[in-house]
């Protein structure tokens, strides 16, 4: 490949991957379009601000370069009722018996066929360390995300224990490129994970 090639290929993969981020981010404001109309009123939550939580890097260690471009990211959705808003951060405590509904998008992984997602209902969430750490679910979104290989070790039915939290978790997953359309998002995504949100008392 000659230099003209190399800089056309760059800017297109750069192009790629700017269309690839921007289209999920259309995906994720949909849904929460969608969920904000239903029954318990769900918000997204907000770590810090309206953002998604993701584990990134810009170490120079070739394992932490491998984390520079995002490759997964999550966010979740919490009945407006069940947390509370400060200074454009949601406060979700671990407080009678809540559950959320979690979104994971995982872009590239090694070994994976294709993009995909995951939705589901994180619940009966117990904080173990004598730290209180996570003491809300907007702390417990970051730690997934730092430890996700062993959180999803087991796959799409969670039973989590670590030094510091405990939880349970059942997932749905669907393959991102089988959504094309506000229909797709409805019947595969949003209506099995609100039954499935709804049959966990």
């Amino acid at each position: 490949m000659n230099k003209k090639e190399t800089i056309q290929q760059t800017k297109l993969a750069y192009d790629f991957i700017q269309k690839l981020y921007l289209e999920v981010s259309y995906l994720i404001k949909e849904i929460e379009g969608l969920l904000a109309e239903e029954e318990e009123n769900f918000i997204i939550g907000r770590s810090g601000g309206y953002a998604i939580t993701a584990r990134s890097s810009n170490g120079l260690e070739a394992n932490n370069v491998y984390l520079w471009p995002l490759r997964m990211l999550s966010v979740f959705f919490v009945p407006r009722e069940l947390t509370k808003k400060s200074r454009g951060q949601t406060i979700t405590k671990f407080e009678d018996g809540i559950k959320v509904l979690h979104l994971r998008i995982t872009l590239d992984e090694k070994d994976i066929e294709q993009p995909y997602l995951r939705i589901g209902v994180i619940h009966d969430i117990v904080v173990l360390s004598d730290r209180k750490y996570p003491n809300k679910f907007e702390q417990l979104n970051t730690h997934i995300e730092y430890n996700h290989s062993k959180v999803f070790a087991a796959g799409n039915e969670i039973d989590y224990e670590d030094a510091y939290v405990k939880f349970k978790a059942q997932y749905l997953q669907i393959n991102l490129y089988d959504i094309n359309s506000s229909e797709d998002i409805v019947v595969s995504v949003l209506s099995p994970a609100l039954e499935l949100f709804r049959s966990i008392k």
